[in-house]
């Protein structure tokens, strides 16, 4: 356990018991030896101080109580109160109920406490000496109870222990005064399985300071995380100055009416590191894009220059040739006079045309010629020379 390690080392062996029957919410310690009379001053001061508490409680907005009567030494000293979100009616019930057990079932000592939990959870405590402030880690009382956990035990207790540290932060930190019970309270909800969720809670009496408060909430999330208890599915343990429980099922209507677990943590998915790395990712592929930018105009560049050269020499090529080649209109406009004796060919060939035909044709042929375009003595007229 990383976050719980700051818990004490000692490990206490909790008292166990299998039912939830086999349980006392009632705590009634004689081992300081402070017992009183029956039916003495002490017996009746403490029975007026507990009837005092179910109105009282009820009518604080925060739903505690402290009150102190009589004169030394049965002097006696006592609070009350309930979770918030209980009902008015809920938490006079309790507080009377609670109140009448430690009678009966304390006969005679002179301190006891009681955590119920029904019809809500509410605390009464009384004493002979002022408690009031002060924090009280014994005596203490548990319960494990219910089925082994049938889930993988090592899973359990990593949802458990996470559960646990975020629970005992939140209720360890002040955010009311001291008279309400608002402070120094939490309860939450984690999903065990997509089926199955584990429902905690956690209160400390209002008038302990936050670092009370978390040293009596370390040391009850510890115990039950030993290797003693920490197998089953409900567990409570309580002291004078907190409560804790965890349940598999809603215990508390005050608390868990329209309550959603946190759904179990998905399976971790590798992301890419964050930091200088993914900049310089970045920065790469700009410059990538960048080069192939440049390249591509470049090859454009060069392909134009190439085309342009190419089209000047093959420009300059036609103008050496172009005299001896006769397959352009342009060129024929140009040379008007057409050598006579490829006309005369020509005419010769012309097989079935009319004697006057042919005659008419190479006179007009011979009229084109002037005196520049004296033919050769191959009979080829030169008009360039």
């Amino acid at each position: 356990m990383k976050e719980l390690s700051f818990f004490s080392i000692l490990c206490f062996v909790l008292i166990s018991f299998d039912g939830v029957a086999s349980f006392t919410e009632e705590t009634c310690p004689t081992s300081n030896g402070m017992v009183f009379t029956p039916s003495g001053t002490y017996d009746a001061n403490r029975r007026l101080i507990l009837s005092y508490l179910p109105s009282n409680v009820t009518a604080q907005k925060g739903l505690f109580y402290n009150v102190s009567i009589g004169q030394e030494p049965n002097r006696i000293y006592a609070t009350g109160m309930c979770i918030q979100g209980s009902d008015p009616v809920d938490c006079s019930n309790c507080i009377t109920t609670t109140s009448d057990a430690l009678i009966k079932n304390c006969p005679n000592q002179t301190e006891a406490y009681s955590w119920a939990s029904s019809p809500t959870l509410c605390h009464v405590r009384y004493s002979n000496t002022s408690f009031l402030g002060s924090l009280d880690l014994s005596p203490r009382d548990s319960i494990t109870h219910g089925a082994n956990v049938t889930s993988d035990l090592t899973e359990f207790m990593k949802i458990w222990e996470d559960l646990a540290v975020r629970m005992v932060d939140a209720a360890s930190t002040s955010r009311s005064t001291p008279s309400s019970s608002d402070n120094h309270y939490t309860a939450n909800t984690a999903a065990l399985t997509p089926f199955q969720d584990v429902y905690a809670m956690m209160q400390c009496t209002p008038d302990l300071s936050s670092s009370d408060c978390r040293t009596c909430l370390r040391q009850s999330a510890f115990e039950y995380s030993q290797p003693c208890c920490n197998t089953k599915q409900g567990t409570r343990i309580v002291r004078p100055s907190c409560y804790f429980r965890m349940e598999v099922y809603p215990f508390s209507k005050a608390t868990f009416v329209n309550f959603t677990a946190a759904s179990p943590p998905p399976v971790a998915v590798p992301q890419p590191p964050d930091g200088p790395a993914n900049n310089d990712s970045k920065r790469l592929s700009t410059g990538t894009v960048v080069a192939i930018t440049v390249a591509t105009v470049v090859g454009v560049l060069i392909l134009f220059v190439l085309g342009y050269v190419l089209c000047r020499r093959r420009s300059s090529h036609y103008k050496k040739t172009d005299v001896y080649r006769r397959t352009k209109p342009s060129e024929c406009r140009r040379n008007r006079a057409i050598p006579t004796t490829f006309r005369r060919k020509w005419s010769s060939v012309s097989v079935g045309r009319k004697k006057k035909v042919r005659r008419k044709s190479i006179r007009q042929s011979d009229d084109y010629l002037t005196d520049s375009d004296e033919p050769d003595s191959d009979g080829v007229p030169t008009p360039f020379r």
